[in-house]
């Protein structure tokens, strides 16, 4: 397939796009700096300068592919104002697009985040979502904008906290959630696991319209979790602030429909593999 790749230099994305690649799927990435991309280069994979609040440039980025992979995402020190640009007004733009060349499927990486803090219990894609920061309001809206658009089909992973394949993700989020409860569980995702998730949504049969939560099957608790990269457990100390992260992925239906399965179930097959 020809595939084109959004966020392609983000931690999903470029670590995606080399897999696709390596899979035998003909890559573009759309980049805003190509300068960023030197992870990319020599791997099959096509570089094409654009961005999502441009609608100008997607045109020639979504021409001749048949799929869209949208990982592009405005994350970590967005203002509400940001994120809903970017996040949800830009995914529109680039679903618009996408339409207009008669691209055949659309696949969008959400975040298991829109379902607010379920306090422990399991969400399914059936649950209602009640996401409280502007990240998860802007990935839920976007959602539903995509799921209104007619003529484009359109897959969406709701995926957990991403993991693996040499990505800091773990440290790097240990400051912002030192005041976690410990005994609070997560849903995680290693890299390789979340690239099965597209492969399979791209490659496999499956309804239109469609919500899939990607994550491993064991859900760590935070305590484990920093134990992973020496860090000592949390402290408890901002319990308030923890609530909308604590979220636990029911995964039965991405099983049931595609026959996903984990390459690494719980975090210590990552870290007996020298992956995590």
């Amino acid at each position: 397939m020809k595939i084109l790749v959004t966020g392609a230099t983000g931690k999903v994305g470029s670590r995606l796009a080399r897999r696709l690649a390596d899979r035998g799927h003909h890559v573009r990435a759309l980049v805003r700096d190509p300068g960023r991309a030197d992870a990319l280069r020599g791997r099959d994979v096509d570089l094409v300068r654009g961005d999502l609040l441009d609608v100008a440039s997607l045109a020639a980025a979504v021409r001749g592919v048949d799929a869209v992979v949208h990982c592009a995402a405005f994350f970590r020190g967005a203002t509400p104002e940001q994120a809903h640009a970017v996040n949800d007004g830009g995914t529109q733009h680039l679903a618009s697009a996408a339409r207009a060349a008669a691209v055949k499927r659309f696949v969008f990486t959400s975040t298991g985040l829109v379902y607010g803090g379920t306090g422990g219990r399991t969400a399914s894609e059936d649950d209602p979502c009640t996401p409280v920061p502007a990240y998860p309001v802007s990935k839920l809206a976007a959602e539903r904008a995509l799921f209104a658009l007619d003529g484009i089909d359109v897959r969406v992973l709701r995926l957990p906290f991403v993991y693996g394949d040499g990505d800091p993700h773990i440290e790097e989020a240990v400051p912002m959630m030192r005041g976690f409860p410990p005994a609070q569980r997560m849903s995680i995702a290693h890299h390789a696991d979340v690239a099965q998730a597209v492969f399979r949504v791209l490659e496999t049969a499956s309804p239109s319209h469609r919500i899939y939560n990607v994550a491993d099957d064991e859900a760590p608790d935070l305590a484990t979790l920093f134990a992973s990269v020496g860090a000592p457990p949390p402290d408890g100390s901002a319990a308030e602030a923890a609530r909308p992260f604590d979220v636990v992925l029911d995964v039965r239906r991405i099983r049931e429909d595609l026959g996903f399965r984990p390459q690494y179930p719980r975090l210590q097959d990552a870290i007996a593999a020298g992956t995590a």
